[in-house]
């Protein structure tokens, strides 16, 4: 968000500065990159729109930065032991489609391992053509450069806010734990408008203004593997409808994920984690069992406590954007663009009214 935001705003001629604390969780990192947001919150079409609208905004982003964002239209099986567990998603897949018709020609395949070969050879499949996978981190750096190409300064160090909405700038990383800091620690930023995008971490930045944000951390542990040998960058992301998704990259690997736990601000790959994600994996894609473990990430999901995405003013120099939970790759780009048009005074690409805090 934060990234995005930055590149908007560049682009209109803002003179912007971006504080990244570098924080060790950051949900941005640990992300898989899946875009899918047409296969659930049924009753929520509020959150079905904005990530909707943030799969939407990909293809232009992608043509704009001119970057390799690992973004590619690789489609996504919806897959299930008992066929009859799929009916309720393509129900709503075929109502939606009229509005979203870039999800592409919903299809049953019938033999899902011919598309992702370690599956479990019982299961039954439905394709989502239109699905994609991003890179977060390649994302991110990506909207950043472009960012600092057209006049943006990146500073390294943790921002926190006085009572009247001044940011502080401190050298050093504050602990998750310990997010508060005395204004005289740090050098003053000016800006005219400022916006707070700080994930899991939201509600502590914004505290100093008298607002009490209910933005916690959810963690979620993930799992990359190989797969030696073979091609796997354009195999099709593995939704099932109990347990992990899976998705191919290039140079053979694997993502399976991911944990969904909420215990604070834990940013630790545990034994239990891994154990649930693996065991979870290998009983939908047991072709995996011999797959090299080369990496494991963990990051903290910043959730909203009402159930939505939070984006809006807070004061009329403070604009918050977080809350996206699982679909920060998603949508995270597209609710930049929201943000900077909010700094700007701009009207927003889409109704925000439904992202309004649930108290002031």
């Amino acid at each position: 968000m934060g990234a995005g935001a930055a590149y908007h705003l560049t682009r209109r001629g803002a003179t912007v500065t971006v504080v990244d604390g570098g924080f060790h969780g950051e949900a941005t990192r640990a992300g898989a990159g899946i875009v899918c947001p047409w296969v659930d919150h049924p009753e929520d079409d509020a959150w079905y729109r904005l990530n909707r609208e943030g799969a939407r905004h990909y293809p232009g982003l992608v043509e704009e930065l001119g970057d390799d964002i690992g973004y590619a239209k690789v489609g996504a099986l919806l897959v299930a032991e008992d066929p009859a567990h799929l009916e309720p998603v393509r129900a709503l897949l075929l109502r939606r489609h009229p509005g979203a018709p870039e999800m592409g020609e919903i299809t049953d395949v019938p033999t899902p391992a011919g598309l992702f070969p370690p599956l479990s050879d019982t299961l039954s499949a439905i394709m989502v053509p239109g699905a994609a996978r991003v890179d977060g981190c390649a994302v991110r750096d990506a909207l950043l450069r472009a960012a600092v190409a057209q006049g943006a300064q990146v500073r390294t160090g943790t921002a926190t806010l006085t009572p009247t909405a001044e940011v502080i700038l401190h050298p050093e990383p504050c602990p998750p734990d310990q997010p508060e800091r005395p204004a005289d620690d740090g050098v003053r930023i000016e800006a005219d408008k400022v916006i707070v995008a700080a994930g899991a971490w939201t509600g502590e930045v914004c505290r100093p203004l008298g607002v009490e944000l209910p933005v916690f951390p959810r963690r979620g542990q993930i799992l990359h593997a190989t797969l030696e040998g073979v091609d796997t960058a354009w195999w099709p992301i593995i939704l099932p409808r109990k347990g992990p998704y899976l998705l191919g990259f290039p140079d053979s690997r694997i993502v399976i994920g991911a944990t969904v736990e909420d215990v604070g601000f834990a940013p630790r790959v545990t034994m239990g984690g891994l154990a649930e994600v693996i065991e979870a994996g290998l009983e939908v894609a047991p072709g995996l069992i011999n797959a090299t473990v080369t990496e494991t990430r963990v990051g903290l999901r910043p959730v909203y406590a009402p159930g939505h995405a939070l984006i809006a003013p807070l004061t009329d120099r403070v604009v918050v954007a977080t809350g996206l939970s699982a679909y920060g790759l998603t949508a995270g780009p597209f609710t930049g663009e929201i943000a900077a048009a909010l700094a700007l005074g701009e009207t927003p690409p889409i109704d925000i009214a439904p992202y309004a805090p649930a108290t002031r």
